[in-house]
């Protein structure tokens, strides 16, 4: 959440009723789910953890009083947030992921078949392992399959360490607040830019432009601090509340000049199944901005 007068985090301002799950984009604006029943509330070394069953989204995974993912939605999210960059690489082979521990975001990276190995470096054991118990149809399995490598610790300690260079990076974030702030800087940017092969990208969830206008405007100022192009585009995330903005960032990649003819041609070469959003169509009508999303681009200012 964020108090977007000030574009400081603000915290989770709690549940309007036992059982009833409250997510308040702002102050002054919100939306519930009910709560069939709590499988687990405990507190990690570092955030708050739950998971739930709802009649709506079926398994719910929060954190910090967050709406995380849900077995039935997930794939607005992830889809989303993975193809995009993924499909418009010639052939991506290695990937990074910064949190993620769900293994939504791993489990579409692996559909892409030249993909070697995907790093998860996770700064909370308890996502994974709570993952493993709860998310089977999040993740499918991806959390154990041989060609991925699971780092438990602080994403930018690793990337300002490891000489690895990545295809993807993607950063699979809880919104800023907590230990994802660092994550959201132009300092952390630059570090993942550096880290990326000459046609490689990142992509990241930013905000919603509804509720979160400054968060938008200033984020992308960072991002293209960091990268020569910046790419923004819009999906729907029924648990975040609505309309969400994404980001594609990278030196040279740029996934709206695909068309959508060529965005399906490379799905079904490539043999990507299993997509319940994404196509040609959905591709290309993501980078399509509403005049008040384009009004919050840093170049409009």
């Amino acid at each position: 959440m964020n108090d977007d007068r000030t574009g400081a985090p603000a915290p989770a301002a709690g549940d309007i009723a036992p059982g009833t799950l409250t997510e308040h984009l702002t102050d002054d604006w919100g939306f519930f789910i009910r709560s069939a029943r709590a499988f687990e509330k405990f507190r990690s070394p570092l955030q708050a953890v739950e998971v739930h069953d709802s009649a709506t989204f079926g398994k719910l995974f929060r954190l910090d009083g967050h709406f995380m993912t849900s077995e039935k939605d997930e794939f607005f999210y992830h889809e989303n947030l993975v193809h995009p960059a993924a499909v418009t690489h010639p052939a991506p082979e290695r990937a990074l992921i910064i949190g993620g521990g769900d293994g939504g975001s791993a489990e579409e990276l692996l559909k892409h078949p030249t993909i070697k190995s995907v790093t998860l470096c996770e700064i909370d054991l308890a996502v994974v392992d709570i993952s493993r118990k709860y998310l089977a149809s999040v993740h499918r399995g991806a959390l154990d399959d041989p060609r991925l490598s699971l780092k438990i610790g602080d994403g930018f300690a690793f990337v300002r360490e490891t000489a690895e260079q990545f295809d993807l990076i993607v950063l699979d974030l809880t919104d800023p607040g907590g230990p994802s702030t660092p994550l959201y800087t132009t300092e952390f940017y630059r570090a993942c830019a550096a880290r990326l092969t000459p046609v490689g990208a990142m992509t990241l969830h930013i905000a919603s432009p509804v509720a979160h206008p400054m968060r938008i405007r200033d984020g992308l100022a960072r991002l293209r601090e960091a990268f020569a192009l910046v790419t923004p585009y819009l999906t729907s995330i029924p648990l975040y509340g609505g309309l969400w903005m994404m980001a594609c960032a990278s030196a040279t990649l740029d996934p709206a000049a695909l068309s959508p003819a060529e965005v399906d041609r490379r799905v079904s070469e490539r043999g990507i199944g299993l997509l319940q959003l994404y196509n040609g169509d959905v591709h290309r009508a993501a980078f399509a901005l509403p005049n008040f999303v384009r009004e919050l681009l840093p170049d409009r200012r």
